[in-house]
């Protein structure tokens, strides 16, 4: 009893329970400030190439990043500055409903633009026929119509009865119901929970796939090499790295979003069905859900494919630049070689090292 009364005064409370506004302004600029620049880069490189319809889904997740950091970020720092709950700023519902909405509807689409991508890569390698034949750009911006209007609906449905937004301590932030009455309100957190777990088991399995092939691939790329197919080789080769690279930015954001989501999930399922609401965990798993969006553009900025491409490129070019007897096959990193080491370029290699002082055949 004592904590149902604790949570219908905070679910009403017109002032800010406690806290300070700075962990929110960091965050809110951190995340402002790394989208922006994954914008720029994206333009960057669409000015440069075609853009595939990778980076169609890759530019769709940074923007929606962006709009769910706009949506709530400038109310909870508001409410700090204030002083007053998210239902004290208008004096009814309206901000604490929007706040709510906004919540569930982007943690849905960031994790489905997430599946698209993972699905995408899956199709890519594991399905190229029917990947180079059916999919282009055009199905990525239908992908992301889909989405957004089926995550709006879902979401709308707590406005209907179905479902319920309700603020929580310390009051500047507003979500589901976490231990409704209500039998119906129940289903609906379930139902929601259930989707975010879905889609984060259907992520994983699919870049578990696209690991699994990509090993295959590399293991023909190995058996099939020699001096008649050099030049396929280094065209399969490039076609590795480029996969691998799209493979680690999709696997870094997805285990990014794992980790933001999942205690949000796991908060959800405890609190509705054995009928506890701790607000304290509640506020830590928002937290965590909040830092995705923060999270999303740095791993793009610094997991970007021409970052780490770059670096290796670096590494690789300070390798070379050792002495003569530094640059010998046998000790140079096999993956900054230009070709397999065999052929003409290691007998001409044999005849340099020949002819160093002190060698037999000098």
């Amino acid at each position: 009893m004592a904590s149902q009364t604790k949570n219908y005064s905070c679910h009403e409370r017109l002032d800010v329970s406690y806290g300070s506004p700075t962990t929110s302004t960091i965050m809110f600029t951190a995340g402002v400030l790394g989208n922006v620049v994954a914008l720029i880069l994206l333009e960057v490189r669409r000015r440069k190439q075609t853009a595939s319809l990778f980076q169609v889904l890759v530019t769709s997740l940074i923007i929606t990043d962006l709009l769910g950091t706009f949506s709530v970020s400038p109310l909870v720092i508001t409410a700090y500055l204030r002083n007053e709950s998210l239902l004290g700023l208008s004096g009814n519902s309206l901000v604490c409903a929007h706040f709510g909405y906004a919540m569930t509807f982007f943690s849905i689409v960031t994790l489905a633009i997430l599946l698209s991508m993972a699905g995408e890569r899956w199709l890519s390698i594991g399905h190229p026929y029917f990947y180079e034949k059916r999919l282009r750009k055009r199905c990525g911006y239908i992908a992301i119509t889909v989405i957004y209007l089926v995550g709006a609906l879902f979401c709308v449905t707590p406005f209907f009865g179905f479902g319920n937004y309700v603020q929580h301590c310390p009051g500047t932030w507003c979500f589901i119901d976490m231990d409704p009455p209500e039998h119906r309100n129940k289903v609906f957190n379930i139902i929601y929970a259930s989707c975010l777990l879905a889609m984060i088991v259907c992520t994983v399995l699919c870049n578990a796939s696209v690991i699994y092939h990509l090993l295959l691939m590399y293991r023909r790329r190995k058996a099939n090499r020699s001096s008649i197919r050099r030049l396929r080789g280094q065209k399969r080769r490039r076609s590795i790295t480029k996969e691998v690279e799209h493979l680690v930015l999709l696997g870094f954001m997805t285990i990014a979003f794992v980790i933001c989501s999942l205690p949000l999930v796991i908060q959800v399922y405890i609190n509705t069905i054995f009928n506890s609401e701790g607000h304290k965990k509640d506020l830590i798993a928002l937290l965590f859900l909040s830092a995705n969006p923060i999270i999303d553009p740095w791993v793009f900025i610094i997991l970007s494919p021409p970052v780490p491409r770059l670096l290796w490129h670096k590494m690789c070019k300070t390798a070379k630049s050792k002495p003569t007897q530094e640059k010998l096959p046998s000790i140079q990193p096999a993956s900054c070689q230009t070709s397999p080491p065999e052929g003409p370029e290691v007998v001409n290699l044999l005849k340099v090292y020949r002819g160093i002082p002190g060698n037999a055949g000098s």
